[in-house]
């Protein structure tokens, strides 16, 4: 019997939390969910797990590319190749997990019918956005601004789309967060998963009233918060995320206001 599958959220530059449940709870993967903005290079930051020969994946966020010195601790590291982003791995319990990291921008593709260009995209390639960019603004010969590296294509979200999964990792939320996209419950039902998990948002809304509509389940991961998810899609929070008491009192207060007969 394999351990529990662990879903971390954005670490935002701490690790100790992680190692120290995993090692607690004798976990058998960890799932970075993005902004992770290591230290030090990935490899090195998650060095105990990896000395325990504990699979580790991830996906990158939006802020592990706001500098050249970040982008190499994640890109560059030893861990690079364990970057789930746009294709399917095996879990040790046999489920496959997908990954798309990264954030929709306008600059590129900001899937809303309210948003530039009614949602359609500026680049649907990395390869389209690179031949657009002046030599100045390019970044290590790689075309884009090294910012884009944390943008999502059309041709990330398509590449998925051909692929089946069981579990789709986000750093984005779905439709159902008030700050989510439908886009990627599009892409969810298309892959056939059971479950998507989310991060970027540092909180974890309940969305169990909308799973049947939706096809799946969705949970988003608080800040440094880490949740367990089995085999049967059932999600235990064994790390609280540090936001979670503050939104979950507000959201509380809100709707006691809510019901009050004016």
């Amino acid at each position: 019997m394999t351990g529990p599958i662990l879903f971390c959220g954005d670490p935002h530059g701490t690790f100790h939390h992680i190692i120290g449940a995993a090692g607690h709870i004798k976990a058998s993967a960890v799932v970075l969910l993005g902004d992770m903005e290591p230290e030090r290079p990935l490899h090195i930051e998650l060095a105990p797990l990896l000395e325990r020969r504990l699979p580790v994946w991830f996906i990158h966020g939006n802020h592990d590319a706001d500098s050249d010195e970040l982008w190499m601790r994640v890109w560059g590291s030893e861990l690079a190749d364990r970057n789930v982003h746009g294709r399917v791995v095996e879990l040790p319990d046999g489920r496959r997990l997908a990954g798309l990291g990264g954030v929709f921008r306008e600059a590129v593709w900001y899937p809303t019918a309210s948003a530039a260009r009614g949602g359609a995209p500026a680049f649907r390639t990395r390869r389209e956005h690179a031949k657009s960019t002046p030599r100045q603004d390019r970044w290590s010969g790689a075309g884009t601004h090294r910012r884009h590296w944390g943008s999502i294509y059309p041709e990330d979200v398509d590449g998925l789309a051909d692929l089946q999964a069981d579990i789709l990792v986000t750093h984005e939320a779905p439709g159902y967060h008030p700050h989510g996209f439908e886009l990627l419950d599009t892409l969810a039902q298309s892959m056939g998963v059971g479950v998507t998990v989310h991060g970027h948002q540092h909180d974890r809304l309940d969305s169990s009233a909308r799973w049947k509509s939706q096809g799946f389940k969705s949970f988003g991961v608080g800040l440094r918060g880490i949740t367990a998810i089995d085999v049967d899609g059932n999600a235990e929070v064994i790390v609280v995320g540090e936001l979670d008491a503050a939104r979950e009192s507000r959201e509380q207060s809100f709707n006691v206001v809510g019901d009050v007969d004016l």
